[in-house]
């Protein structure tokens, strides 16, 4: 802020951010371009941490401390970390401020708000909140349009989702018992889906095809399906030798997939998947080709 500037008053509770990682990153400059004020960027303490912290800090107007040396104020705390380090990070937090009335929320598609029983049990209300969307290194998705499952305290539950649909995010309930398949079901989404791409591409060599041209030559047919996908459905958008029933064709397939490593696996197992949840034709026979 300029010096002789007053700040204005704001009803929006101010906000911690624990983490500076990918997802950190997203959800700091999403929340700070949608008027929230973003305190600090809490980081472990190694320099590689601290550093990451101060960069995004100066984007949002935060500070960036390490959390040995963590003072919060803020209203709301959010730990954007991984799984693992959740319940270790609400413990060396838990005498860095006076949790009671506070919320603190955590960012795991796989873990309940119990990975933050610690702040719990000093007053704090404590939820998830996990948005259904692929964070990496060189990308930083808007958090518009995307879906939040929020878990946890009616308090935690009731402010997130408040900020995601400020957001403009579409938040969303979801029991702690199904946090592992909805986890799984996000895995199917983006991290698997990219793992078949990355196998394409190796078929794609097998076709004469170079990796470095395989996926700009892939991804009309891939807009096209997510596009057939988006309007029409799964059914609707299957195509294709199974489809068919084109008991030649599939011989053909998984005879010169012998030449890739591990391709003939992957194409078994989604050939089988698409035989029990998709319309194909000649099934009992497709099944025994898949069989051999």
């Amino acid at each position: 802020m300029l010096p002789g500037m007053s700040a204005k008053p704001s009803a929006k509770p101010r906000i911690s951010i624990v983490g500076a990682g990918n997802l950190a990153s997203a959800l700091a400059v999403s929340l700070h371009g949608a008027g929230y004020g973003i305190d600090q960027i809490i980081a472990r303490e190694s320099a590689a941490s601290v550093r990451r912290a101060q960069r995004l800090a100066r984007e949002v107007g935060a500070s960036a401390v390490a959390a040995v040396r963590a003072q919060i104020q803020a209203e709301i705390v959010w730990f954007c970390v991984p799984d693992g380090a959740i319940a270790r990070a609400a413990a060396s937090l838990a005498g860095a401020a006076n949790w009671s009335g506070k919320v603190a929320l955590h960012s795991s598609g796989a873990l309940a708000s119990d990975e933050l029983a610690i702040l719990r049990r000093r007053g704090s209300a404590v939820g998830s909140a996990h948005p259904l969307m692929t964070f990496v290194r060189g990308s930083r998705p808007a958090l518009a349009e995307v879906p939040f499952a929020l878990e946890g305290s009616q308090k935690a539950v009731r402010v997130a989702r408040a900020i995601i649909l400020d957001l403009r995010g579409q938040p969303f309930i979801i029991r702690k018992e199904h946090k592992a398949a909805y986890h799984a079901w996000g895995m199917f989404a983006s991290p698997l889906l990219t793992a078949l791409l990355a196998a394409s591409e190796r078929v794609a060599v097998a076709a004469g095809v170079s990796r470095k041209a395989a996926p700009e030559r892939m991804l009309p047919i891939l807009r096209q399906t997510l596009a057939n996908y988006a309007r029409l459905g799964a059914p609707g958008a299957f195509s294709g030798p199974i489809a068919r029933g084109d008991l030649a064709t599939v011989e053909k397939h998984l005879s010169v997939l012998l030449q890739v490593p591990g391709a003939r696996e992957v194409y078994v197992a989604l050939a089988r998947a698409a035989l029990r949840n998709l319309p194909a034709k000649n099934r009992s026979e497709l099944e025994k080709i898949l069989k051999r």
